[in-house]
């Protein structure tokens, strides 16, 4: 099966995903316009070829847009390709996907279950290279003493602390019976 990527619009703008094969090639977190996805999905896998999404993947993007939405969901069985990716990149990404929606943890704590805290700097740099965010939450993911830090995506820092506000907001709501 030939590799296809899908655009779909979210409360936060456009997002993308792209499948081959029942399995998740990458995801794109918002962008203001859809063209942007589109020439980001292009750069990144000149084979794909935009389509409507496959059956299997249509849950994966219902779920996306109801997390950006707010919706209390991890995401952590969807079925990601990581081989494109370096056993580094793909033991960072599971640590961050074990990051609850509304939780964060920190570069150096990632850094630290991976054994060595000196490698923060890698850490953040890998997230700087997920292709698969939101489903990789590398927007959970922040500086020492909970400072905001960078993020690569279109939107930087203000889409971030977007995001971790959506998800805060559900978990407070959740926290105190009003979800």
């Amino acid at each position: 099966m030939s590799l296809t990527f899908s655009l779909f619009e979210t409360t936060l703008g456009w997002c993308g995903i792209a499948g081959a094969d029942g399995r998740i090639q990458g995801a794109l977190l918002p962008e203001a316009e859809p063209a942007r996805v589109r020439a980001h999905f292009r750069r990144r896998h000149a084979e794909a070829v935009e389509a409507a999404p496959e059956p299997w993947l249509e849950p994966a993007i219902n779920r996306v847009r109801a997390l950006i939405d707010g919706a209390d969901d991890d995401l952590r069985d969807l079925d990601l390709d990581m081989s494109g990716v370096s056993p580094f990149e793909r033991a960072v990404y599971a640590f961050a996907r074990d990051i609850r929606p509304g939780q964060t943890s920190t570069y150096g704590e990632i850094a630290r279950r991976l054994g060595d805290v000196s490698d923060s700097q890698a850490v953040g740099r890998a997230l700087g290279r997920n292709p698969f965010a939101p489903i990789v939450p590398c927007h959970r993911v922040v500086a020492a003493g909970q400072k905001l830090g960078g993020f690569s995506a279109t939107g930087g820092r203000a889409l971030k602390l977007r995001l971790l506000d959506i998800e805060r907001r559900w978990a407070r709501d959740d926290l105190f019976g009003r979800g």
